[in-house]
């Protein structure tokens, strides 16, 4: 007999009365005098489902061998269950283990620290946490793709390996096929690159933006999904060496009409969770942040702030707040002045428009006073920045001036300047990181518990 998905079973009240075959992980066991109760989960749903094994029926060493952790396939009927908390139960009449686990197992039914779960990801998403995160993890991912797609957005896949650093980022992750032993024994010489697998210096990508750039041109719009890697000495709980973003790019579209995929993308993918993972956020809501299921309805009716960003500075100095860092027209707006503009002041996630151009990458395009940038950064409560938006220069002869003015080489970019020079057209995009998006979705405070397998700058790797 083929088993049935747990989930099936817990969704359709068609199994009751019928004899069924599951399979699964053992998440917990009560015993009473004359019965074994168990919770079994086999990953297709959050809920687990009771099964009921009636000790006289089995030898005793068998039901000994029922274990927390262990995997096992149980043949029951379906009946309805007497308690509030669940539709249906499995009453056993066979089962076998399929794999046995040692009383040393770390996952045990009892409230597990999110920080030594990071010591052991390949196990940790046996957790209810983790579980409940992954799978929304994979709703949120999908419903990026279905906002895309349903909005005339082609998905295109930009290189992970690339020579061209586009926000001009200097913490790169290096790649060669050279001996690094060989070489660290002498000082850098230039010329080694043109002996390298590519004939020069490249790197893990930092963003596929500029690829996306290049393909609007005979796709009109089109968004990447791919990971970000960045070399940055950061530990902190909201940056990670390895993550997930997402680009999208739009031909003859400014800053303006940009915001729009900005604010349309957050409300698709909010909705979808809130009615494809109630009990995931429920249980979120319950056990890391209580307020979180009132936050996200609340989010999808609230209209975000649209505050310049010489407004933003007039405000944090007008608030007379002993700053830690000082606060001065061009400068980048740290974490604490982005919680207080969004948690004291406004108490709603808010864009920030127009900044300084010596803070941003060279590709934005420069507005008229000459000091400021078509950009729009949208910022949120607790979580701060998570989506960056832009108008791009489309002027190449602007774009070459600015290149040459932040002394970068423009032959490493002379593609990315041929697409202004051949039918140059306006367009604008933005980048979302999935794992800060989650971060919000869920109430989870660090980011390194929304990724499987986290990379960041550590003394010891795992995995």
């Amino acid at each position: 007999m083929k088993h049935i998905d747990i989930k099936k079973i817990l969704n359709n009240n068609e199994f009751i009365d019928k004899e069924v075959v599951v399979c699964g992980w053992i998440k917990s066991i009560r015993n009473s005098k004359n019965v074994c109760f168990i919770e079994l989960n086999d990953g297709t749903s959050f809920k687990n489902l009771q099964l009921v094994v009636e000790k006289d029926q089995f030898p005793k060493e068998e039901i000994n061998n029922l274990k927390i952790g262990s995997s096992v396939m149980m043949k029951g009927t379906i009946v309805k269950s007497l308690r509030d908390n669940q539709s249906v139960e499995l009453k056993i009449n066979n089962f076998k283990v399929l794999g046995n686990c040692p009383s040393d197992y770390p996952i045990q039914k009892k409230k597990q620290n999110l920080e030594t779960l990071r010591e052991m990801p390949h196990l940790r998403v046996r957790t209810n946490t983790f579980n409940a995160l992954f799978r929304v993890r994979g709703v949120l991912s999908k419903a990026i793709h279905d906002y895309f797609q349903e909005n005339g957005y082609t998905y295109v896949n930009p290189p992970i390996i690339t020579s061209s650093m586009c926000e001009g980022a200097g913490d790169l992750f290096r790649l060669t096929t050279l001996d690094i032993d060989e070489i660290s024994k002498n000082k850098y010489n230039p010329d080694i690159d043109k002996d390298d697998f590519f004939g020069r210096k490249v790197s893990l990508s930092v963003s596929g933006q500029l690829e996306a750039e290049a393909m609007i041109y005979g796709l009109n719009r089109v968004y990447t999904f791919a990971p970000s890697f960045r070399a940055d000495n950061s530990n902190t709980k909201k940056h990670l060496a390895e993550f997930w973003i997402i680009e999208p790019e739009a031909a003859f579209t400014n800053i303006e009409e940009i915001k729009e995929d900005v604010k349309g993308i957050f409300k698709y993918v909010i909705t979808r969770v809130l009615k494809e993972c109630p009990e995931e956020i429920a249980f979120f809501t319950k056990y890391y942040d209580h307020n979180l299921t009132d936050k996200l309805l609340k989010s999808l009716e609230t209209d975000f702030v649209d505050l310049d960003y010489t407004d933003a500075i007039r405000i944090l100095k007008e608030s007379m707040k002993d700053f830690e860092y000082p606060i001065s027209w061009g400068n980048g707006l740290k974490a604490e002045h982005i919680k207080y503009l969004t948690e004291e002041i406004f108490k709603k996630p808010i864009f920030i428009n127009n900044s300084p151009k010596e803070i941003k990458p060279f590709y934005i395009k420069v507005n008229d006073d000459e000091k400021t940038v078509a950009s729009s950064d949208l910022y949120f409560p607790e979580i701060g920045d998570i989506i960056g938006a832009s108008e791009k220069e489309s002027d190449y002869d602007k774009l070459l001036n600015r290149i040459r003015e932040l002394g970068m080489d423009e032959n490493d970019y002379k593609w990315y300047l041929e697409i202004r020079k051949y039918g140059s057209i306006p367009h604008s995009g933005f980048g979302l990181g999935l794992e800060r998006l989650l971060m919000y979705t869920t109430g989870i405070e660090n980011i390194r518990d929304t990724i499987p397998f986290p990379r960041t700058k550590v003394k010891k790797f795992i995995m």
